[in-house]
């Protein structure tokens, strides 16, 4: 079992998707993204990556394969497969268990949709009795300011998210609720975090705008 957090850094990409962007949806030269998940294949094997749209779907995945499955989770029962979730601010959760593994995209919108609880409930019906959540890098409760709509609408759901940016205005700190959530359901967390924003080793949309994806992989 192996899991690993990509950076920035060790690519072929350019410009504003400088260096090891995986994200073949922002913009960046498609050869290069290419090239840059070649990159990452050598070190983990057969990666599969999934269209990510902030919903709830949970992707099965048997084999690695070309076509995309659009989800914001994915689960492999079948050791040397590896699961991609790549992010530029939202969290990179990665879940492993002696049965499956697991990597999920936990954005706001992830957080409201319970793709967590989710995930965690298909890993349990493939027999995972233990289970250990990893929390990768993504946007800390100081930066990520956001409306009021947007603040009363996940802090209703998720009372750990209340936070404000050092100006005093509202923010939500995603990790916290997302850790009060694995609590709650008994997984024990390792906690890799560190904000996206902050480090310039990391993409970061709300930063930069236009940017790269990095990713969490793991394999059973």
């Amino acid at each position: 079992m192996a899991s690993r957090f990509t950076k920035r850094t060790g690519g072929v990409s350019h410009g504003a998707f400088a260096s090891l962007n995986l994200g073949a949806h922002v913009g960046d030269s498609l050869d290069d993204v290419l090239k840059n998940r070649e990159l990452i294949s050598t070190i983990v094997g057969p990666t599969q990556y999934m269209n990510q749209v902030h919903g709830d779907r949970i992707a099965l995945i048997e084999e690695v394969t070309d076509e995309v499955p659009t989800a914001d989770a994915l689960v492999t029962g079948i050791p040397g497969i590896s699961l991609a979730v790549m992010v530029a601010d939202c969290i990179p959760l990665l879940l492993k268990s002696r049965e499956s593994v697991a990597a999920v995209h936990v954005g706001r919108r992830g957080l409201t949709n319970e793709i967590t609880r989710k995930t965690l409930s298909l890993m349990r019906d493939m027999g995972a009795s233990q289970i250990t959540a990893i929390i990768g890098p993504a946007i800390c409760g100081s930066c990520y300011e956001v409306s009021e709509d947007i603040f009363n609408e996940v802090v209703a759901l998720h009372p750990f998210a209340q936070s404000q940016t050092p100006r005093g205005s509202l923010a939500l700190d995603l990790p916290a609720a997302l850790r009060s959530v694995l609590s709650d359901e008994g997984v024990a967390i390792i906690n890799k975090f560190k904000c996206t924003v902050e480090d310039p080793d990391l993409f970061s949309y709300r930063r930069d705008g236009v940017t790269g994806r990095q990713a969490g992989i793991i394999s059973l």
